[in-house]
């Protein structure tokens, strides 16, 4: 049921039988979301944290003008609000973008296990880290790259982070994503996505049709990013 969780965990830290055990005993539930779901809203008092098992979810900010800026995207194997579990509410909304499943963790099992498995703990405390480093990430993006800059960058951390649950490979990933729901995330316009993604084409480094992305010249891409995945923290570590 949570393979990929599983498998995110063991890209870089090593997980005992016991650790597994008590990590499939969090879940209480699992859940079918619509795609264009508002899972978690904003400021709504939060008792569980939600694990993404199937499906693509982001973090996002509503503004008073209709805009909406997606601040990170959820792949499966991600926590979408571990970090409820201290904050108890949200800034943001966690919204779905395709059809997703999702499994259900209660907070007092959270509680337990931090009480139980104080390495477990430290391990998750290591993802909520990793996901204030993507957010920083995206802030780079946003306020000092250029659009082809920004798009190179999200695909290329994309590639990586699909395939460290095996959704990626030789380049070719599924990321069902609209033209709008990538401005979203870039903080351009869809006309201006659409114009970047026929440059990144025309030079032969990105396709990117019906939500299937191929990465055609990953080196050059990652060059046009200034992409080195160092944010991603890939190495094995002990915790």
């Amino acid at each position: 049921m949570i393979e990929l969780h599983l498998q995110r965990l063991r890209a870089r830290h090593a997980i005992g039988p016991d650790e597994e055990a008590a990590i499939l005993s969090l879940v209480s539930e699992v859940r079918e979301y619509p795609a264009d779901y508002l899972a978690i809203p904003e400021d709504k008092l939060l008792t569980e944290s939600t694990l993404l098992l199937k499906g693509l979810m982001c973090r996002a900010k509503d503004l008073a003008d209709g805009s909406r800026q997606v601040t990170e995207l959820h792949v499966p194997g991600d926590f979408a609000d571990l970090h409820s579990f201290t904050l108890k509410r949200l800034d943001h909304d966690v919204r779905t973008l395709t059809r997703c499943q999702v499994a259900v963790i209660p907070h007092e099992r959270l509680e337990r296990l931090t009480e139980e498995q104080p390495r477990l703990t430290r391990i998750y405390w290591f993802g909520t880290n990793l996901d204030a480093a993507i957010h920083r990430e995206w802030e780079v993006s946003l306020g000092r790259r250029s659009s082809p800059q920004r798009m190179a960058h999200l695909f290329c951390e994309m590639e990586v982070r699909l395939g460290l649950v095996g959704l990626a490979e030789d380049g070719r990933f599924d990321l069902q994503l609209t033209q709008e729901e990538l401005a979203e995330c870039l903080g351009i316009t869809a006309v201006h996505v659409n114009r970047t993604l026929q440059q990144l084409r025309e030079q032969q480094l990105l396709e990117f049709r019906s939500g299937r992305a191929s990465i055609l010249d990953r080196d050059e891409l990652r060059d046009v990013a200034g992409f080195t995945g160092d944010y991603l923290y890939l190495e094995r570590r002990e915790i």
